[in-house]
């Protein structure tokens, strides 16, 4: 029989401080704000359109590709949360999102906050008058993340992320929440944009200063994202290469003051491939170097994409647009080519994020569909490596298969098919619990291998979370002294008490370093508080996580990281990952 706590699983708002709210925002939401096709907005989740079912056609309103609106105000609601509470940890996580993350559109949304915010480095004065001293400027930490430039480097904001800054700030509900934390004139219709137009006309400077960098950035595609951003900050370039190499025409405004740009310019045009050879083509794209994004939409419509063209174009591919163009590479042959097929192998194995799980639908071969498996075993054991790079971590799996699952438990294994291929199996403990444990091996670090394990796993029974700690205990599981051991518990949480629960971790000898929770409910009313309950009789971070958020490749890799980060001083009662947050300094303008 299972017994449930009635009290309340969730920390009352008032006793929630920043470090948790920081942490609630990485483990329950995408941060994914931009989407480049027509979706639909179901509650406020956003659904792709093409593919909806019925029911989700009916529920949801139809919304153009571009910014999600509901995503992007409870983001930025949640930051100016955490901002209002603690200022300096908001700013260090800002200097984090950037140099240490992926996160593209949290770069965005956390760029945007710093540049409004209103620590802008202001005197502060005696009764006198007089100045006594400079609040903090936390606006050049904006400044910072927009001119920050690392060669080759994905973790820099993009052309596209500049401009998006500025139009993320634009939004109506996001300029109302901006004037409502006061860092705005109430009173004006323009919204609070802060530093955004003098240091996007740096950027632009620095860009149009040196030609080879601006080139470059109009061959990856970006010549109208440049355009864009230089008409909103009403950039005045200082030559006119600049107009030419964005092949812009100017035109003497109705004041008469433009003085660049309006004779002899030499208009760089990108014209169509119309009345060239297949070979001319290739020959062109050799010459000049040409990106796949400049040259797809230049081909002629009686010729599209042919393997040759594909094959000359692979020089400009990234390792991630590499695993994206699996299935147009499959389509067109180029497979089978040993060259290109090594260099798709070896992008596999650089994936930072599970997106090739979505690929793998579009694929045919099962032997390319397992490679695009492999692709998101490796997202998920490059998150894990970085997390626990500073420390020996050994991970505790505890799944509850108890009768209160029944509903839930599939959504569990799929969760766990994700995350699981992601540990040493040397330092990966796993055991299923009812009433009674059962140890779980897989037979290799790989998704499949996770799927096999947990193939025969069925909803019966009471709830013991006890017994999945003794099982491992009694199948001889121990961790050295100076290991920090991280238990991960996935069910619904509802079971014996939780100070019961921590009592089989002290008998076993087990010194429990931080606790998750992956949340996997059939209904709200099996939800328990055993797993919470027992962090804090052990005093150590506790966190949770919905299983739900797994179906977001990109949210998996976050995940982990926030999860594996264990605190650096035993018995702490923050989490490890708010402590490596803490320890980024503080980006400045170079």
């Amino acid at each position: 029989m299972t017994t449930r706590n009635q009290t309340t699983p969730t920390l009352p708002e008032a006793q929630r401080g920043p470090a948790e709210k920081l942490l609630d925002l990485v483990l329950g939401g995408s941060a994914h704000l931009w989407h480049n096709r027509p979706g639909l907005d179901v509650n406020g989740v956003w659904h792709p359109a093409q593919g909806a079912s019925a029911d989700l056609v009916r529920r949801g309103t139809p919304v153009k590709p571009g910014l999600f609106v509901p995503a992007a105000v409870k983001l930025y609601r949640q930051l100016l949360d955490i901002y209002r509470l603690n200022t300096d940890l908001m700013a260090h996580f800002a200097s984090y999102a950037l140099t240490q993350t992926d996160w593209r559109d949290l770069k965005v949304a956390t760029c945007a906050l710093m540049l409004v915010q209103s620590h802008s480095g202001q005197p502060v004065r005696e009764d006198d008058g007089s100045i006594a001293f400079l609040d903090d400027d936390f606006r050049v930490i904006g400044e910072a993340m927009i001119l920050h430039y690392e060669r080759k480097s994905t973790r820099m904001l993009t052309p596209k992320a500049v401009l998006r800054v500025a139009e993320l700030l634009e939004t109506p509900e996001i300029a109302r929440l901006n004037r409502e934390a006061g860092f705005g004139d109430p009173a004006s219709r323009k919204p609070p944009l802060g530093r955004w137009k003098n240091v996007a006309t740096k950027w632009l400077r620095l860009r149009e200063q040196n030609l080879p960098m601006l080139q470059g950035l109009v061959k990856a595609g970006y010549k109208e994202t440049m355009k864009r951003t230089a008409r909103k900050a009403g950039y005045k370039p200082v030559t006119q290469a600049f107009f030419e190499v964005l092949g812009w025409k100017q035109k003497q405004a109705a004041a008469g003051h433009r003085s660049v740009g309006l004779e002899g310019l030499n208009l760089v045009k990108r014209e169509r491939f119309d009345g060239l050879s297949e070979a001319e083509i290739c020959e062109w794209i050799e010459l000049e170097r040409l990106s796949y994004k400049e040259v797809v939409g230049r081909l002629p419509k009686d010729m599209g994409l042919t393997p040759a063209i594909m094959a000359a174009l692979l020089p400009s591919l990234s390792d991630r647009d590499l695993r994206i163009l699996t299935p147009t590479l499959e389509e067109l042959g180029l497979m089978s080519d040993p060259a290109i097929r090594g260099r798709w192998e070896k992008a596999v194995q650089t994936a930072t994020d599970q997106r090739a799980l979505h690929i793998v639908k579009n694929v045919r071969s099962q032997e390319l569909k397992a490679k695009l498996e492999e692709a998101s075993d490796n997202a998920a054991k490059a998150a894990v490596a970085e997390a626990t790079a500073e420390m020996d971590v050994r991970v505790m799996f505890l799944i509850d298969k108890s009768g209160s699952m029944e509903g839930a438990i599939e959504q569990s294994k799929e969760a766990l098919s994700r995350i699981l291929a992601g540990f040493p199996l040397e330092k990966l403990h796993i055991a299923s619990f009812d009433t009674m444990g059962t140890v779980l091996k897989p037979k290799a670090a790989s998704r499949a291998a996770v799927q096999h394990m947990l193939q025969g796993i069925k909803a019966s029974g009471g709830t013991t979370h006890a017994a999945g700690v003794h099982a491992l205990h009694r199948a001889g599981v121990r961790v050295p002294e100076e290991a920090k051991l991280i238990c991960i518990v996935v069910g619904d949480e509802a079971g014996e008490a939780g100070d019961q629960f921590a009592r089989a971790f002290r008998e076993c000898g087990y010194s429990v370093a931080a606790m998750a929770m992956l949340v996997s409910v059939a209904s709200a009313a099996n939800r328990g508080n055993t797993v919470r309950t027992c962090a804090g009789q052990l005093r150590v971070p506790f966190s949770e996580v919905s299983v739900d958020q797994f179906e977001d490749p990109y949210q998996v890799p976050r995940v982990l990281k926030a999860l594996m980060d264990a605190p650096t001083a035993t018995g702490a009662s923050q989490s490890g990952w708010v402590e490596r947050v803490m320890r980024t300094p503080l980006l400045k303008v170079a």
